[in-house]
């Protein structure tokens, strides 16, 4: 279906369509004809909502859970709600005043600095809260080999940071100990002071216009020495997640298998680590309503995440909150951006 506009509805079906929202993400309820009458403010009888709520209902923005129950958003209503019709404001004083005191973190470090963030923020919006921060690749200031059982060697990079890690990788059978000699100082001489993926690009390049002063044994050491490191650039990163207790909170049992399903959803970090990235790359705030978004097109909920900044403008990570798609987004919303510049200015 062809998303509509909010300008292609007319005065009183945009009006009955906000107060229909407004009351289904405050209650979780379906809302009726009768108690937007109540509310007075439309002045129309029953039967004239009701025959506004029908044609909203033949736009596939409401549904009717049952027959004789009242009307509740579609997804596609709500993102119709969220891009053309929500009204925000930034958060309340007290609320900018705790995430600034938890970002001070007295000394702690920035992991520690994050997950009481992230604590904090899934308290404030009533949602589980995620912080996501990719660590950059260490550049180059020095790699060895060390032998170890045949077909298996020891490879040691110091980083320019000071950081040393090891991985053990495969060697082809055989292999003469002058070969990891060899690789070792090559890297040493024309890789170091860069990333791993500068070096493997460089290598690439060398070899290619012959000018790597390797033989072919060396060189396959070279390239499974930095390949080791490279493969695992998503085990680099640090996932936080705080607050899956609040999912659990304003449910019936109706709602027990969709909260089973958001849970699997979380545990399942490589595949949230990707629906972060598109907010990363994205380059600004995202909201992903239900089946927006394959990971939680069977749970039915939202993300809302924001990237924070370093200086320079660069990103390097992402905050926000996951939880039902009935979340009060006028609300969390603003307060996700807040602590998205609120980060920004403690990383700067």
């Amino acid at each position: 279906m062809q998303p509509l506009s909010i300008t292609e509805l007319n005065d009183r079906a945009r009006e009955i369509f906000r107060q229909i929202v407004e009351a289904y993400l405050a209650s979780g309820a379906p809302v009726g004809s009768r108690t937007l009458a109540k509310l007075g403010s439309l002045g129309l009888s029953p039967a004239s909502i009701r025959n506004v709520m029908q044609d909203l209902e033949e736009l596939g923005l409401l549904a009717s859970p049952h027959t004789s129950a009242g009307r509740m958003p579609t997804e596609i209503g709500l993102r119709l709600f969220v891009d053309g019709m929500m009204q925000t404001s930034e958060p309340a004083p007290e609320e900018r005043a705790a995430i600034e005191a938890q970002l001070r973190g007295d000394g702690l470090p920035i992991e520690d600095v994050l997950s009481r963030t992230a604590a904090l923020l899934s308290g404030l919006a009533s949602c589980a809260a995620i912080v996501h921060v990719p660590k950059a690749e260490p550049v180059l200031r020095q790699i060895s080999f060390v032998p170890m059982a045949p077909g298996r060697a020891l490879a040691v990079l110091v980083g320019d940071d000071g950081s040393v890690e090891n991985r053990v990788i495969d060697l082809p059978a055989g292999l003469p100990a002058s070969a990891l000699m060899m690789a070792s100082n090559y890297i040493n001489a024309r890789l170091t002071g860069l990333t791993l993926g500068q070096a493997t690009a460089r290598l690439r390049e060398e070899i290619a216009a012959e000018r790597a002063a390797l033989d072919t044994v060396a060189q396959d050491v070279v390239e499974r020495g930095l390949a080791v490191w490279s493969s695992d650039g998503a085990a680099r990163s640090v996932l936080i997640v705080r607050g899956q207790a609040h999912l659990l909170e304003d449910g019936g049992a109706a709602d027990l298998e969709r909260v089973r399903s958001l849970l699997a959803d979380l545990d399942a970090k490589e595949e949230l680590v990707r629906v972060l990235d598109l907010a990363r790359d994205g380059q600004g705030m995202k909201i992903f309503i239900g089946s927006e978004n394959k990971l939680f097109s069977l749970s039915g909920s939202s993300v809302i995440a924001a990237p924070y900044r370093a200086s320079g403008d660069r990103i390097v990570g992402v905050v926000g909150v996951i939880g039902p798609t009935r979340l009060n987004y006028a609300r969390v919303v603003p307060m996700v951006d807040y602590t998205a510049k609120a980060l920004s200015r403690l990383i700067k």
